[in-house]
């Protein structure tokens, strides 16, 4: 009997059950690896499943696309350029770019980077603390080609002051408050926006007083549960 056309789309649009091939990815599936442990270990990400697997309330936001060209003994050899940007609104941040002949295959493959690219941004407060963090811990400075953009702490209620387009960085990293300045060619939106990244890492890696404190060492997950891989080769064997 065959099946009605609603519930051939249905099975259709599901996505396919996720085999990882990847130590990080079995640890990840079975539960023993969160996000906290794998950036504070600095851990690769290699499949876009895992970030799927951790986060279920990802937006994803297409910032950029154009035209590229490349000259070639044959001709003229015209891409697609999509730069697309990932974030949970909270303290999660990935930006990924790809090149395509189509668009909606340089779209796809830019939110496949930019999940392999998540990074966390380290929010702080502007004056006393009380609620939640809204700001950036400190002033930093992004620059990428010609564009530099600078970050300042804004008391709370102020907003986003920035463009449309760096804004939208802000609001998937989570943060609500924010002074920004920018010099040079602002009008090349790519390099704008990687700026703004590079400016949340620079505000983010900063040592503050409150990580002075020493704390407990903790193994690296690899090792930890280095038996737990052993058997996952020896199935991988059988």
């Amino acid at each position: 009997m065959q099946q009605p056309r609603e519930q051939r789309r249905f099975q259709e649009r599901q996505a396919p059950e996720w085999h990882p091939k990847t130590k990080l990815g079995h640890l990840v599936k079975q539960g023993f690896v969160d996000a906290a442990k794998i950036f504070q270990f600095s851990m690769r990400i290699k499949e876009p499943e895992i970030v799927d697997h951790l986060f279920k309330n990802l937006k994803e936001e297409v910032l950029v696309i154009k035209s590229v060209q490349k000259q070639t003994k044959a001709g003229q050899r015209t891409r697609i350029k999509a730069v697309v940007a990932i974030g949970d609104g909270k303290e999660y941040i990935g930006l990924g770019v790809k090149a395509a002949k189509e668009a909606a295959t340089a779209i796809r493959g830019a939110i496949l980077k930019a999940k392999c690219n998540i990074r966390p941004v380290k929010l702080g407060y502007w004056g006393d603390k009380f609620g939640e963090p809204h700001t950036v811990s400190v002033k930093s400075t992004g620059k990428c080609g010609s564009v530099s953009l600078r970050v300042v702490p804004a008391p709370r209620g102020s907003g986003i002051r920035a463009g449309s387009v760096a804004k939208k960085i802000f609001q998937l990293a989570g943060v609500k408050d924010i002074f920004t300045s920018t010099e040079g060619n602002t009008a090349t939106n790519e390099n704008l926006v990687k700026a703004a990244v590079m400016a949340l890492d620079r505000a983010s890696n900063f040592y503050t007083p409150d990580l002075w404190e020493q704390k407990e060492v903790v193994r690296n997950p690899f090792m930890e549960l280095s038996s737990v891989l052993a058997e996952i080769d020896n199935l991988k064997i059988e």
